[in-house]
């Protein structure tokens, strides 16, 4: 299959989708419980990412994708850790003799992505790479759908899927929750973030500012409402008025960045 290149176009279309990206509510739930199994096995993916300067993240969500979560499956492709893979990938790990243990797998699966090799990890880069262990054949030849690999059980994805290798449906619908839309929540949760964006402030005073259409009597209050506007702004795309008024614009830009409105604002 061609190979995709890694160009800023495309890098602002990852950056695009993930800003935009909103969980449908009907699979709230079920991306949540996703979400607290990864963190459960947060040190196994640790384990194996860490050996290979590859976040812990990736690994999570691919395990839950390539394998159900399920540990006594490979990563390349899900079969069992009984013996090599069967399926594409076939023959997978070749060294070593089965049954193989799932970090001997893993990391198998990721080395012969070349994963380990100075891999741009940026917001943009993991989204490409999440694609490319995918394949390309939704970008290639059904482009009118967007990977649901990445955003399955989000407002970027409907319908349309590979049923089999090489067999579309344009009406099948997946039922996977996308790999993209795991790290959006995680990231909407301060659980994960990338080297490329600003973190989110820990600092509560700057998180708690309540909405209101003027300015505080406070100037304690305005003070935190301008530094929160501050930081709104260093997210691409966001251009706050820094006013210390935390009004309709600041919730908004608040909201794309954290995916909630200020406390207070009669939207949330």
């Amino acid at each position: 299959m061609a190979k995709v290149s890694f160009t800023q176009t495309l890098s602002k279309e990852y950056e695009n989708l993930f800003n935009g990206c909103l969980v449908r509510p009907e699979r709230m739930d079920a991306v949540e419980s996703i979400i607290a199994k990864l963190q459960e096995n947060k040190d196994r993916y640790q384990n194996v990412g860490g050996n290979l300067s590859i976040p812990w993240f990736f690994v999570a969500v691919i395990h839950n994708m390539e394998s159900g979560l399920n540990f006594n499956r490979h990563l390349h492709n899900g079969d069992p850790l009984s013996k090599r893979t069967v399926n594409v990938p076939a023959g997978r790990p070749k060294k070593g003799k089965p049954p193989f243990t799932w970090e001997e797998s893993a990391s198998d699966a990721l080395t012969m992505k070349g994963l380990e090799r100075k891999t741009d990890w940026s917001l943009a880069g993991t989204l490409y790479q999440l694609e490319r262990y995918n394949g390309w054949g939704y970008r290639l030849y059904h482009s009118h759908v967007l990977s649901p690999y990445l955003w399955s059980f989000s407002n970027h994805y409907r319908s349309g899927k590979y049923i089999s290798d090489g067999t579309w449906s344009d009406v099948a619908v997946s039922k996977q929750c996308g790999a993209a839309v795991l790290l959006r929540r995680m990231a909407e949760l301060d659980q994960i973030d990338f080297p490329d964006q600003p973190g989110l402030i820990h600092d509560a005073a700057l998180l708690i500012c309540h909405y209101a259409m003027t300015k505080s009597e406070d100037q304690a209050v305005v003070t935190s409402v301008e530094e929160l506007q501050r930081w709104l702004n260093t997210f691409p795309g966001i251009f706050v008025k820094i006013d210390g008024i935390p009004g309709n614009r600041t919730s908004e830009a608040y909201k794309r960045v954290t995916g909630f409105y200020l406390p207070g604002d009669p939207r949330a």
